[in-house]
């Protein structure tokens, strides 16, 4: 499969904006809508181009994946791009992401430290000859059982300190809990599909933290999440 053999089906769902100013532009993304508009022409529906027919200039600073929602902050000038994209590069933008995982995970609180590297398109792997250092930080929330199935279910806060491609989803598969609804890491457990357990990938950017560019202030936000 290529990047270009994707067609993302249409979203009817909007974007829901959090906050905007002179700089940037706060949004909270819908699951199944894509940061970027991708080169086939039926892939043109993007959170970029939806708001650059409102906002002249307006540049992306980072992406979600198009299954994931929440959180995403986008620059509206040049200066503000520079200065949020060193932010991110610095690490010093604090991420938060709420997932649900497919298990009860054994311990309430740790780090996957593991490196991520490319593999056959779209997927990325755990790589430790050529894989770049990758760390995420998770916090179990709850433990629970799916009523309709009898599934059992985590629901963790991820804070990742790198930024890598596919990152949470290729970490949870990693430790042996993916998550639910993700259709490229999907693990059959007892003859149960996570990927089958929800219609969307159950992976929300719930919240963001950074410096304004132009003030200085710290801003926090945040997007609530729908699972």
């Amino acid at each position: 499969m290529s990047s270009d053999d994707f067609i993302a089906p249409h979203c009817d769902k909007e974007i829901t904006l959090l906050f905007e100013d002179d700089d940037l532009i706060v949004i909270d993304k819908p699951s199944g809508l894509l940061s970027l508009s991708g080169k086939n022409p039926l892939n043109k529906d993007s959170v970029h181009h939806r708001l650059a027919q409102q906002y002249l200039g307006v540049t992306m600073v980072h992406r979600l994946d198009f299954g994931t929602s929440g959180v995403m902050v986008l620059a509206r000038n040049k200066i503000t791009n520079a200065h949020l994209t060193k932010q991110f590069q610095a690490r010093s933008i604090t991420k938060h992401y709420l997932a649900l995982l497919f298990g009860h995970l054994s311990v309430d609180d740790g780090v996957i430290d593991a490196p991520i590297g490319k593999d056959n398109f779209p997927h990325q792997k755990i790589c430790h000859q050529t894989g770049k250092a990758a760390q995420t930080h998770y916090r179990v929330l709850q433990r629970f059982v799916d009523s309709a199935n009898g599934a059992k279910i985590s629901r963790v806060l991820f804070t990742p300190t790198t930024g890598r491609t596919h990152q949470l989803r290729v970490h949870s598969q990693e430790i042996g809990y993916p998550i639910i609804g993700c259709d490229l890491y999907a693990v059959i457990i007892d003859g149960v599909n996570s990927q089958e357990l929800s219609s969307r990938l159950c992976l929300h950017a719930s919240r963001l933290e950074f410096e304004h560019p132009s003030s200085g202030e710290p801003l926090s936000f945040e997007a609530e999440c729908e699972f």
